[in-house]
């Protein structure tokens, strides 16, 4: 679904990134062989596309026009959800489409389906998909229970597996595209220190929330915020009031932080690791009467409600992941797979340990960013991520003007 401590960063880009596992590296890794049934293709020379060239214009996809021809069979993305974050339907899902056509991919060739939120329609989608000819599957598994299902299935038919977003623990995928994971959860510790401290929070009680205990990513956000505070607890400096179980799903984490909230009315700061379970629980903090700029709080994924409830001084920032980078980074992957050719280590630039598999994964690792109104003109809104005529609706209008953006 953004990061870093100066102190921990040097550890952190060992890491993995939703909205995955324990810690990757950001050294290039070597490459799996790919598909035993290589195309004519694989012999000549490889084009080269890095990860540093994945630009919101999608040009870099160009170089990929000769494999995507000479490819067999047709690719099937499988996005997780609709409601842990609206990235995958607003960004995720047509930018994915928009790298395979830039890559000169007729639409045939490719689909990308999202399963709901059900194990059971993502475990048949990828079933269906490999019974109607898919040659790779891209998918972003609700949890590694089903994920690990699916590579099995996908291992069985010959079928090449792409994790996407989320490492599948147990799995036999090939490769892994995300962001450091590790990276976006030192972000979100420092955010809300840098935020405690310009908002002139006294004596910070802080409740540490968490992502879904499913969800690998969360493990990971969890191992990065949990490094920057940690220190600050153990000092007194900060107090570690309440840690909720963690949950991906908005009201539930409304329900946790109310519960902990009407029990510890001290608590003045919360580490909220993304912008949908962040919402509510602004929206109730208003409710108590909470003013602007008193009780910090942090997020993720750039969504219009996240930049929102900064504007108005209710969230430190957010953590932004250009996912127009992770889905061309993944379609290349599965460009590459589809006509048999191993992938540059221009593209792949890291691996990332399955602690279940007990393996380490080639991975595709993209750096995240802390966007406050300092730098939201610059990222977010230059990036077209959210517009500025959306953003900057009448009750915003003139603190979108404070951040130097205009509509």
């Amino acid at each position: 679904m953004g990061l870093t401590a100066a102190a921990v960063s040097a550890a952190l880009l060992v890491a993995a990134c939703s909205s995955s596992s324990s810690s990757s590296s950001s050294a290039p890794a070597s490459a799996p062989a790919a598909s035993s049934s290589s195309s004519s293709s694989s012999s000549a020379s490889v084009p080269q596309i890095s990860y540093t060239g994945l630009t919101n214009n999608f040009s870099a996809m160009a170089s990929l026009k000769s494999i995507a021809a000479a490819g067999k069979g047709n690719v099937t993305v499988i996005l997780p959800d609709t409601v842990s974050s609206t990235r995958y339907v607003e960004f995720d899902a047509p930018y994915l489409k928009d790298a395979f056509a830039a890559a000169g991919m007729p639409s045939s060739d490719y689909t990308v389906e999202n399963a709901l939120g059900s194990d059971a329609t993502q475990l048949s989608m990828a079933q269906s998909a490999i019974t109607k000819g898919a040659t790779v599957l891209v998918v972003d598994p609700l949890d590694s229970g089903v994920g690990a299902h699916i590579e099995s299935v996908a291992k069985a038919a010959g079928v090449q597996v792409i994790d996407y977003d989320r490492l599948t623990l147990g799995g036999t995928r090939a490769y892994y595209v995300s962001f450091n994971n590790v990276l976006v959860g030192t972000l979100l510790g420092t955010g809300l220190v840098s935020c405690i401290n310009a908002w002139g929070v006294k004596n910070p009680q802080v409740t540490v929330m968490h992502g879904a205990t499913t969800d690998n990513n969360a493990t990971l956000f969890a191992q990065g915020y949990n490094a920057v505070l940690a220190p600050l607890f153990k000092s007194g400096k900060y107090v570690d009031v309440s840690n909720p179980p963690g949950t991906w799903t908005p009201d539930v984490a409304l329900s946790e932080f109310q519960q902990t909230y009407t029990a510890h009315k001290n608590i003045n700061a919360a580490l909220i690791p993304n912008d949908e379970n962040g919402a509510p629980i602004i929206h109730y903090l208003q409710g108590q009467g909470i003013k602007p700029k008193t009780f910090p709080t942090t997020g993720q994924d750039a969504t219009l409600t996240g930049l929102d409830n900064i504007l108005s001084g209710y969230q430190c920032g957010t953590v932004y992941k250009p996912i127009y980078e992770e889905a061309q980074a993944a379609a290349a992957l599965a460009i590459f797979l589809r006509d048999g050719v191993t992938p540059p280590t221009s593209l792949v630039n890291g691996s990332t340990p399955d602690t279940t598999a007990k393996v380490s994964v080639p991975s595709v690792l993209l750096k995240p960013e802390w966007v406050t109104t300092a730098n939201m003109n610059a990222t977010v809104i230059a990036d077209k991520f959210v517009p500025a005529s959306q953003l900057c609706a009448a009750s915003f209008a003139s603190a979108c003007k404070a951040a130097g953006i205009s509509a």
